[in-house]
Order: C-alpha cells, then sequence, then structure tokens
C-alpha cells in the first residue's frame, strides 16, 4: 500500500476521488494558475462539475478549501519522509533518503500542493498558520533528528539549525532550474545535495 492509499485509510487526508477530494484537487489547480484570491468558489463549483453552493456542504468558507490543501501536502510529506527514514540502515543513507523524499515532494505530485503552501501562505488566518505549523513541526523534528544521528565531523556545518534552512533552501530552490526530463535525475540529484551536506567528495564517475 503506497503512502498515499494509507493516508486515506486511516482518515488523514481524503479520497482523490470523493467529492471532498475533488474540490481539493480542482482548487489546487486554480490556485496554482490564478492565484487563491483570483479564484472565485464559482470557478472551483464549475471545475468540479457542481453547484456553487455544493462546495459549503464540504467546506464552510474558501479558505478552508486552502487550509486542507496545506495540510494534506505536509501530511503526506511527513509520511514519505517517515518511511524513506524506516528504509535505511545508517545515518548517511537516513539523510541521503530525506534529501531524495524532499526532491520528491516537491518536483512529483505533491510540488503544486507545496508551491501553494508557501505562495499563499499569508492568504491563511493566524490560527490555521499555527495549526499547520504545529503539523510541520513533525516534518522538522525528523530532519534534526536524523542530523544530529549522523557524526559532526561527518557533517559539512556543524550548526544543525543553520544546515537544516540551507538544506531547506537549496532543496527549494531546485524548483528554479531543474528539469525532471533534464541530463540527472532525482536520486543523482540526491547524491550531489548529499556531497554538500557532508564531508563527502565527489568521485570522477560521479561526475556528469
Amino acid at each position: 500500500m503506497n503512502v498515499i492509499s494509507r493516508l486515506v485509510k486511516e482518515g488523514l487526508i481524503c479520497d482523490p476521488e470523493s467529492p471532498r477530494g475533488r474540490i481539493i484537487q480542482e482548487s489546487s489547480k486554480l490556485f496554482a494558475e490564478r492565484g487563491f484570491e483570483k479564484t472565485t468558489v464559482r470557478d472551483i463549483a464549475a471545475a468540479v462539475g457542481i453547484q456553487s453552493g455544493s462546495l459549503f456542504h464540504h467546506f464552510k468558507v474558501k479558505e478552508d478549501i486552502l487550509k486542507a490543501i496545506m495540510e494534506e501536502a505536509v501530511r503526506i510529506c511527513v509520511a514519505r519522509q517517515e518511511e524513506a527514514v524506516t528504509l535505511a540502515q545508517t545515518p548517511r543513507e537516513k539523510l541521503r533518503m530525506l534529501i531524495r523524499s524532499e526532491l520528491e515532494t516537491i518536483h512529483g505530485a505533491t510540488g503544486r500542493s507545496m508551491s501553494i503552501l508557501v505562495l499563499e501562505w499569508r492568504s491563511i488566518s493566524q490560527h490555521n498558520q499555527q495549526e499547520l505549523l504545529e503539523l510541520r513541526e513533525q516534518y522538522e523534528r525528523l530532519w534534526f533528528q536524523v542530523l544530529e544521528e549522523n557524526s559532526p565531523g561527518e557533517l559539512a556545518i556543524r550548526n544543525i539549525p543553520i544546515l537544516r534552512r540551507l538544506i531547506s533552501g537549496a532543496l527549494s530552490w531546485s524548483t528554479h532550474w531543474y528539469r525532471n526530463d533534464g541530463s540527472i535525475d532525482l536520486d543523482q540529484l540526491a547524491d550531489y545535495c548529499l556531497a554538500l551536506v557532508l564531508k563527502q567528495p565527489m568521485t570522477t564517475e560521479d561526475e556528469l
């Protein structure tokens, strides 16, 4: 059972084919294309193929849809990270798996939702922001735990909070230049990122 199916079964995210799930999926597309503010309830209803009033059987206000998109993105991200770590045997392997998983989150099927999470953050209330930050804390705790498991002498930077922020920034910025159909795949990109985080020189055969 893949991560998405497991989360649906556990009731942590909506079935994408359910009425509520379809609203979330279509809203995600519209928010990414037009922005949250410029997307109307009527736009969402038309994309889903329902009457505008039917949306309110599932969500009280438009912001609740935005929050649901963000919340599901974080839940999927956390679940993938946790699964990735369980597959690794050593601290170095765990770190590489975290990097690879985060790249998949950014460049894979959840990339749009993660982009919305960043770009539309100010469009949600402080209360909703706080709930999302508490959920994301699970994700960051796992990163800190794995970084701390690696020997300080192996880390390129010993200040773990700073190192984590630099990793996050570098991986997020890859959306500006990395292409899935380019000359390297996500596995290779993960190896390059790992080489920056650890004191691990690249070998000749690793080079492009």
